[in-house]
């Protein structure tokens, strides 16, 4: 707590503090006192009042749910996927640029990233790139 609440709270550091304050000015914070206690009840009872509006059109949707045959789970459906899970969506597959035939296997490459090593040996042994392109 802060220093005034921790005064003001407590009764003998309450009557330490005001001691010196006459009885006019002991009053007139009583009074703004009792002023600042109805306006923090007036504003509870707003809230709670929004709160029992909030609960009965919480209700009245609830109930035109119902009426209507609809359910919670109805709203949390992928609109008609059937699977649940959001699948990542990724981009296109990167077109094939080169390709090499070795024992059967074939080979790409998009060109991009690090050289399949069957391209190296092919480069070393003195054939170019543009030999393999598709």
């Amino acid at each position: 707590m802060s220093g005034f609440t921790d005064i003001l709270l407590h009764a003998r550091r309450l009557q330490g503090a005001t001691k010196d304050l006459s009885i006019d000015d002991l009053k007139d914070a009583q009074e703004k006192l009792a002023a600042l206690i109805e306006k923090r009840i007036e504003m509870l009872a707003q809230e709670e009042a929004l709160r029992a509006e909030k609960a009965a059109q919480i209700e009245a949707i609830k109930q035109q749910m119902f009426e209507a045959g609809l359910d919670i789970s109805d709203f949390e459906t992928n609109h008609g996927s059937d699977n649940s899970k959001r699948t990542r969506r990724r981009g296109a597959k990167r077109p094939i640029k080169y390709s090499i035939t070795v024992d059967g296997v074939e080979t790409n490459w998009t060109g991009i990233g690090r050289m399949p090593v069957i391209f190296a040996q092919a480069l070393e042994a003195g054939k170019s790139l543009e030999d393999f392109s598709v």
